[in-house]
């Protein structure tokens, strides 16, 4: 257990990883800056479920980055792409879906870790899971641990015998796991959203990666799924 005088940025997407891991970071007595990144995303949405997580949580501060990077492109959720309803891992052989979006988390820690310095926070909480997940090279363990590196190589704070902290609280549960967490937790999932392509008046597609992965979880937890799908 930590001081409950220290803070700590938490990566807040509006999903229920980042929902669960921002949980994790108050129960290990941290205070919150929450950080939301505005990329230009196709659901939009999930930054009005990570205001009310925000809010939940009791965050002092809750940052919500605008950084447009569909500027650059090259995802299905900042370009004119189709997101893939085919079910995890049928695109390309099984090989990185067209969801990723280049190089996201590494973007977000480095804006995330400029937050923690400034602020005197030693702790960054992300929500990755390198079990029940996309893909993402950007989810696994080693580039977690490689980014803890980079930051003690990367700031003054590191350099004076400070480092951070990367916490990954859920890097190695399945999806089931994480629901049963958000449960023990005491959190109400049903403030999350996880889709990537919403449907029409409000709903979950119910068919992309994100959703068949949620759906999931609650269905090997054996814990109602408090979702609204089109599908």
């Amino acid at each position: 257990m930590t001081s409950a005088t220290t803070y700590a940025v938490v990566l807040v997407s509006g999903g229920l990883d980042s929902m669960v891991s921002a949980a994790r970071a108050k129960e290990d007595g941290h205070r919150l800056l929450a950080l939301s990144i505005d990329y230009n995303q196709r659901h939009q949405v999930e930054l009005a479920a990570a205001r009310r997580i925000a809010s939940l949580l009791g965050a002092e501060r809750h940052i919500i980055l605008p950084l447009d990077l569909a500027a650059f492109g090259g995802s299905a959720l900042t370009a004119d792409i189709d997101v893939p309803k085919d079910g995890v891992g049928a695109e390309d052989g099984g090989g990185i879906p067209v969801t990723y979006v280049p190089a996201r988390n590494t973007i977000f820690l480095s804006l995330a870790l400029g937050w923690a310095e400034a602020m005197g926070a030693r702790d960054l909480y992300i929500g990755v899971n390198a079990l029940d997940y996309s893909g993402y090279p950007d989810c696994r363990p080693e580039f977690i641990a490689a980014f803890e590196n980079l930051a003690e190589l990367a700031t003054k704070a590191g350099v004076e015998g400070a480092p951070f902290r990367i916490q990954a609280p859920l890097q190695h549960m399945t999806k089931a796991d994480i629901v049963r967490e958000a449960a023990r937790l005491g959190l109400d999932a049903g403030l999350s959203w996880s889709c990537y392509d919403p449907a029409p008046g409000g709903l979950h597609c119910g068919q992309c990666d994100s959703c068949r992965l949620r759906a999931k979880g609650f269905e090997e937890a054996g814990l109602p799924d408090p979702t609204a799908y089109a599908v």
